[in-house]
């Protein structure tokens, strides 16, 4: 890749930014702080951080307000906002050409696709699917019969729709991710584990994510449905029947089990998991690996396994770090009630160290 060489003062004004030091310094890159080499930029978003500074061969930063340093700076509102523009301007990101419909990807006649779709080579469309305009179905996706796609959505590489799936507009699909597959429900019968009916589908709302490898279970006889705005992380699994709300944040591992539902702006953390038939409240906080088993209330932060309340769980936190502590105590109280015992036995009183004294 040619480097593309840039001064200090022409960044500032890229990024809107003010000019701290010598503006004509040459910048040849951007990395972090941790990374960054000989002709690049790095940045310090927290003001602790800026004695690292002097271990860096950058030769400029981008810092927040209110830091001082001594390397030629750009001060800015929004470091990582600025920095991006940044790290854009010397990686510009590829743009993907608009190649229209690929001879290489099978599209059912029965499909309808809007202006302007995108269709990459390996990719299928079933019978009967909807695609509006601007949408791009990446190489090797999977829409099977009867999906419905949005207006300017992304279905990333490798990715399955099953039957009836639906994206609103705007969503993105990453690679690999699988939405409408059969969900995890069986009845027992002459001892073998038989699947239930699976006769449901998947319903994303407009601007949701889907994070790679995620998986999203079709419900059982209406939709699982995802709210509008919510992001999920990579490899996360919902189950059948899920009704989750609007502008969730779902972190790596989350696992959510049948029938869940969440109100809006609930945060779940990395590996957090979800029993059956419960509700998370709007504006909850699940922490990471929290495991939930009950109903949790309107903005309560729940950490733990189980889950409880933060102060609560925090409590019993400290409470675990004092046992070493209480069980030497408890030693010493079991030695000393034992002594008593045997001199209550022998028929004798305990001195005091005055009576033993006269």
């Amino acid at each position: 890749m040619s480097q593309r060489t840039i001064s200090l003062d022409e960044l500032a004004t890229l990024v809107g930014g003010s000019l701290q030091g010598d503006g004509s310094t040459e910048v040849v890159g951007a990395a972090v702080l941790t990374e960054a080499v000989a002709g690049q930029i790095t940045l310090i978003d927290q003001p602790e951080r800026i004695k690292q500074l002097a271990e860096t061969q950058a030769v400029a930063v981008v810092v927040p307000e209110g830091v001082a340093c001594d390397l030629p700076a750009i001060v800015v509102a929004d470091v990582h906002v600025a920095f991006a523009k940044i790290i854009c301007h010397f990686r510009p990101p590829r743009e993907r050409a608009n190649i229209g419909v690929s001879p290489l990807a099978h599209v059912s006649p029965t499909a309808r696709l809007g202006q302007g779709v995108n269709v990459h080579p390996g990719a299928t469309i079933g019978d009967d699917c909807q695609i509006g305009a601007g949408t791009t179905i990446l190489p090797g996706t999977h829409l099977l019969a009867g999906c419905s796609i949005g207006r300017d959505a992304t279905i990333g590489p490798g990715a399955v729709l099953y039957e009836n799936t639906v994206v609103g507009d705007r969503s993105i699909v990453r690679g690999g991710a699988v939405l409408g597959t059969h969900g995890f429900g069986y009845n027992q019968a002459d001892g073998r584990h038989v699947l239930t009916p699976q006769l449901g589908y998947v319903e994303l709302g407009a601007d949701v994510e889907i994070g790679a490898g995620s998986t999203v279970d079709r419900g059982t006889y209406g939709a699982t449905t995802i709210g509008e705005g919510t992001k999920i992380d990579n490899l996360v699994q919902i189950a059948h029947n899920c009704r989750i709300g609007r502008h969730n944040l779902i972190c790596s591992q989350v696992g959510i089990a049948g029938s869940t539902s969440t109100g809006d702006y609930v945060v779940m953390g990395g590996q957090a998991g979800v029993r059956d038939h419960v509700h998370i409240g709007t504006g909850a906080m699940l922490s990471a690996m929290a495991g939930i088993s009950n109903d949790v209330p309107d903005g309560a932060v729940m950490m733990g396994i189980p889950a409880t309340p933060g102060r609560e769980q925090k409590l019993k936190q400290a409470a675990l770090a004092k046992l070493p502590e209480m069980r030497k105590e408890f030693k010493k109280l079991r030695q000393a009630v034992a002594a008593l015992e045997k001199l209550a036995a022998e028929g004798r009183t305990p001195r005091h160290d005055s009576e033993q004294a006269a």
